[in-house]
């Protein structure tokens, strides 16, 4: 257990779990990378408040699941992540949930002026990435239906709503784009769940690991990275063979799933297939424009 002052900095810090945020940088730079490819012009201020409202919120969502996982018993001494805020005592339930409130009020207030260029449908997107961020922990983690979530909220929805803010436009190969990515960043929801399976079938909670086993959740993860790359295919067309350094990647982390022994030494894979994740994102945005 890490030595961390109860609410200090280093307690926040470690709570937004900041390595996840590349998950929710990774759609919008997509987007805006393909958004400037196709219309050849570029609007920053949008384009930041995009940027500034997927970190928010993903902060939010690790803040809520660290709070509710806490309250209902999730996060055991048998758990094999990393350690969690509330759980270890690094910062109080109090604090906590006033923190939930804060930062949801802040990321709506970052979300708002997004009107002015998308119109007031962006009002319902934000309500729903406002709702899913507690629903995600307060039923759909738990019923199996997490990585459904991430392929909206990791990939359709931000990729689709960036790129149609800066062109008021959707393509089809714009979709199956979005769709890739979030493929691509599912991969560490199946890597965090197959690691905890085991502890999830204790407590009660349903993930893809817990109801398929090992071997097919192993096969689920080459499978989303395979899927990522002929995703993309339509999008960034004659220059998808340069895919493969992202591809390389996944192969490598497809490796350790298999070889890596279970338990917290997968979390070495957690941290690679975050990595994995920007260099998807880096190398669809480096093809898209050139």
């Amino acid at each position: 257990m890490k030595n961390v002052e109860k609410n200090s900095f280093g307690a926040w810090w470690l709570a937004i779990r900041p390595k996840t945020l590349t998950g929710a940088a990774v759609p919008v730079v997509i987007a805006l990378s393909a958004a400037f490819r196709d219309s050849g012009s570029f609007i920053w201020i949008p384009a930041l408040l995009c940027l500034l409202f997927a970190l928010f919120m993903q902060a939010d969502a690790n803040l809520v699941n660290d709070y509710f996982d806490c309250v209902d018993g999730l996060d055991t001494e048998e758990r094999q992540g990393p350690e969690r805020a509330t759980s270890q005592g690094w910062v109080s339930l109090k604090a906590m949930r006033r923190a939930i409130v804060a930062v949801t009020l802040l990321s709506c207030m970052i979300g708002l002026p997004l009107i002015l260029w998308g119109g007031y449908e962006m009002i319902w997107v934000g309500m729903a990435c406002v709702a899913f961020c507690f629903l995600y922990t307060l039923f759909f983690s738990r019923r199996a239906f997490g990585d459904v979530l991430v392929l909206l909220f990791f990939g359709l929805v931000p990729v689709c709503a960036t790129y149609y803010i800066q062109t008021n436009a959707l393509t089809k190969e714009l979709v199956m784009l979005s769709l890739a990515c979030g493929m691509a960043t599912d991969c560490m929801l199946v890597v965090n769940n197959y690691r905890d399976r085991e502890t999830d079938i204790k407590v009660g909670k349903q993930t893809l690991a817990t109801l398929m086993g090992a071997v097919p959740t192993r096969a689920l993860f080459f499978l989303l990275g395979v899927a990522a790359v002929a995703l993309s295919i339509p999008a960034l067309e004659s220059r998808w063979p340069w895919m493969g350094f992202y591809l390389a990647f996944h192969l490598y982390n497809t490796f350790l799933i298999y070889t890596l022994p279970e338990g917290s030494e997968l979390n070495k894979l957690l941290e690679k297939t975050a990595l994995s994740i920007l260099c998807f994102g880096i190398n669809v945005s480096v093809l898209l424009l050139i």
